[in-house]
């Protein structure tokens, strides 16, 4: 069965120029006229950027140290020391708030709201209700906002005037098989591939305000046999091969017929029926690793590329962030309607040399002038550029369907995909999946199997990812606002509970799924942002103002904390 065919891509993996607009400064324009007269779509034709430091997080405006003088660190989780080819160390963030001038004053305005009327007003029913509508599928299963952009594309979304949209067309229809592939709905392929993972400390926990997933797709090359025939056992095969280079670590297998592959993938000398996929890139010892099929072809030809902790070109993510949704029972999952679609698309490929040379000179940059500004080519229409990656998002209107998010709106990704030091070539979610002894080994989407019941993951040294945060933190979230958890995981003096961290050992999701009454009161809070449309205030949801969060600060004054931890 042949995979639907990626046309943005080609047969090839080719580079998708990018429009070079870069970010300037200005007020953005919210409402306006299109082609369709209408006055609920949102009018992004101006591109100019308010907030010049969007890329820089609320959550880094987190007042690290109480009134008692009581320091928690949640910095450490993203400034870190990265792991080559990510060249970046930035732990000395988690000791000083080292910012450009430009960033000083908090511009996070939305966490200085008490929305706590508004979400009074909102009834259980009628957030369920607007959570359980899918804003991305229409009846018959199609993309809603696919249609939108390629046969009734507002004016005010196109922002070069050619008449058409230029940047990533949803086509994921979010109907997953057994083993996570997305099908069609004539029974093809996607190319999409959904997965579980552990969701990374902090913000994104369901229990401080989403629910989220994420989909990896590879090219259609990756997709086909030395034949030039769709294959999925190939197709298999491949998507090990990346997450065993990208993680550094041999794969467990499903059964594979080496002789079909033409890959001796368990490095044992003969080919035979492989069960595990070896790890063994040297190449300053004369020992790399092929792709399998027609990628492979490619490969020994240069004309695609391969090396540990780096994504081939051509490589795709596709992440929504939704709001949370009750069952009959009242446990969290995962709701229909999403906040975001965010997309990430490798379009260079950049060698370890090059990214080096990148990160020298950004630092180079900064040592001169503290207060000089990231530099993002790109635009809303197009993605905005990175590392050789380039982002876009979609999220939703006042009306709550999805739109393509402005400028300003789109330059809140580019901070973290990419300056940070704990990504993986820019990446989260992929370095973190499941392993091959959870659900389906890995590879599901949340609708199919939730957070309940997986055990907390374990880092390199043996010791809880998650209780470690917890006890660095001190808290459940940056902003220490998360009351729930510090009820349910520490005592009044602020120690942690060994029975809490003993039942988090076996189920990371008693400290990641909120209550039911938390979960719909976050839902609330969002659903208040969103009728607003004042994303580029922030787009936490919270009740009443955090406490912990900092207005404004003077340029390198000190967190408090003494020793970075990593």
């Amino acid at each position: 069965m042949e995979v639907k065919a990626m046309t943005h891509l080609g047969d090839r993996i080719g580079l998708v120029g990018l429009a070079g607009v870069f970010v300037l400064a200005g007020a953005l324009a919210w409402i306006g006229g299109d082609s369709r007269a209408d006055e609920s779509v949102v009018d992004l034709s101006d591109p100019r950027i308010g907030n010049l430091t969007a890329y820089i997080s609320a959550q880094c405006y987190t007042r690290t140290e109480d009134d008692s003088g009581r320091v928690s660190n949640p910095c450490f989780t993203c400034h870190t020391r990265g792991r080559i080819p990510t060249y970046l160390d930035d732990h000395d963030l988690q000791l000083s708030y080292s910012l450009p001038g430009d960033a000083l004053a908090n511009p996070w305005t939305n966490l200085q709201v008490d929305r706590s009327a508004r979400v009074a007003a909102i009834g259980d029913a009628a957030i369920l209700d607007y959570v359980r509508t899918d804003n991305y599928r229409d009846a018959q299963g199609r993309p809603i906002l696919a249609e939108t952009l390629t046969r009734d594309l507002p004016d005010t979304w196109d922002l070069d005037g050619n008449g058409q949209w230029d940047g990533y067309v949803p086509d994921a229809y979010f109907d997953f098989d057994e083993a996570g592939f997305d099908r069609t709905p004539d029974g093809g392929y996607s190319g999409w591939r959904a997965f579980g993972y552990h969701p990374f400390p902090g913000t994104f926990w369901p229990t401080n305000g989403s629910t989220d997933d994420v989909l990896i797709r590879l090219p259609a090359v990756f997709q086909r046999n030395a034949d030039g025939r769709f294959d999925l056992s190939i197709y298999r095969v491949n998507l090990a091969i990346v997450e065993s280079l990208v993680r550094r670590r041999d794969v467990r297998l499903d059964p594979v017929d080496e002789i079909a592959v033409g890959l001796d993938l368990d490095d044992d000398g003969i080919l035979g029926e492989a069960t595990r996929l070896v790890f063994d890139w040297a190449p300053l010892e004369g020992r790399s690793m092929s792709y399998a099929g027609q990628a492979g072809a490619l490969q020994s030809k240069g004309e695609l590329h391969l090396a540990a902790g780096l994504f081939p070109e051509g490589t795709e993510f596709l992440h929504s962030v939704r709001y949370i949704d009750l069952d009959e029972a009242g446990a969290v999952r995962l709701a229909a309607r999403m906040k975001e679609l965010r997309y990430a698309r490798k379009n260079a490929w950049y060698s370890y040399a090059e990214l080096k040379g990148i990160n020298d000179r950004e630092g180079a940059e900064r040592a001169l002038d503290p207060d000089i500004l990231k530099s993002v080519p790109g635009d809303f229409e197009r993605g905005m550029f990175t590392q050789g990656w380039v982002y876009q998002g979609f999220i939703e209107d006042g009306q709550g369907s999805l739109r393509p998010q402005s400028q300003e709106e789109t330059l809140f990704c580019m901070g973290c995909h990419g300056g940070i030091g704990a990504t993986t070539d820019t990446i989260f979610s992929f370095p973190r999946r499941l392993g091959y002894e959870t659900y389906r080994h890995g590879w599901f989407h949340w609708s199919q199997h939730g957070l309940a019941g997986i055990p907390e993951p374990r880092l390199e040294d043996g010791s809880y990812e998650y209780s470690r945060y917890l006890e660095i933190n001190g808290a459940g979230d940056e902003f220490r606002a998360n009351t729930e958890v510090m009820e349910r995981f520490f005592d009044a003096d602020g120690n942690l509970l060994p029975e809490r961290i003993q039942a988090l050992h076996e189920d990371m999701g008693t400290l990641l799924l909120p209550s039911a009454e938390r979960a719909l009161t976050l839902d609330k809070a969002y659903r208040v942002i969103v009728e607003e449309q004042s994303f580029i205030r922030g787009r936490d949801a919270t009740v009443e103002p955090p406490l912990n969060v900092h207005e404004s600060l003077i340029q390198n004054q000190a967190t408090g904390v003494e020793e970075p931890s990593f």
